[in-house]
């Protein structure tokens, strides 16, 4: 039976999927309908499932991580995640997003060449990321140095993860993973493109 938590904290709604002592599927959302809307939209079909209000210690944790991640803060990720039923192909893409530190940004487009495919199968993949914030799919951003779009709330709140996630870093880094090699750039970057081009960056109160 797969058991699932919410809890607010701060303001935000935070919902973890468990089963086993594993993360089967994570998600956060302004109102706890839509933390576990996500949820269960990421469950595999005909599963079981339980709503429960006291969560286990190891949902505590989850839950934890996901509110650190969240903050922009540095999280020790060592969860058990259950990917048995993903594909090949997206265990790929999401094993090399998860390698993306923070501080920094990677790109759709560098992502598929790492890992074959194309900038939209990658896109698909971090639309349906089931970890999220887990796996940072908001580090992944369009080769224009724009946001892209972000599933679990829209670009703004995209916008808001990456700015609490600036490091101060300066220059762009190669991570490898696998053998296979990944260009990130500093968050940084993709902020002051997103001010600069934003259709209200330049408004003023009245």
């Amino acid at each position: 039976m797969l058991e699932i938590y919410t809890k607010n904290m701060d303001g935000t709604w935070f919902a973890v999927a468990c089963s086993q002592q594993k993360v089967v599927t994570t998600s956060f959302g302004e109102t706890q309908q839509s933390a576990l809307s996500h949820i269960l939209s990421n469950l595999p079909y005909n599963m079981s499932f339980q709503v429960l209000h006291n969560p286990t210690n190891f949902a505590e944790a989850a839950i934890t991580v996901l509110k650190t991640v969240y903050d922009g803060k540095d999280a020790d990720l060592n969860l058990q995640l259950e990917t048995a039923d993903l594909s090949v192909y997206t265990k790929k893409v999401l094993k090399i997003t998860s390698a993306i530190p923070v501080g920094y940004v990677s790109f759709y487009g560098a992502i598929s060449k790492a890992v074959g495919g194309s900038p939209r199968a990658v896109g698909n993949v971090m639309a349906a990321n089931p970890f999220v914030p887990i796996i940072p799919c908001h580090r992944v951003v369009k080769s224009d140095l724009t946001l892209g779009s972000y599933s679990s709330g829209g670009i703004n709140v995209k916008f808001e993860l990456l700015k609490r996630e600036r490091r101060g870093f300066t220059s762009s880094r190669i991570i490898s993973i696998n053998g296979e090699k990944l260009v990130v750039v500093p968050v940084e970057l993709i902020l002051k493109n997103h001010t600069r081009t934003s259709p209200w960056a330049n408004n003023k109160c009245k």
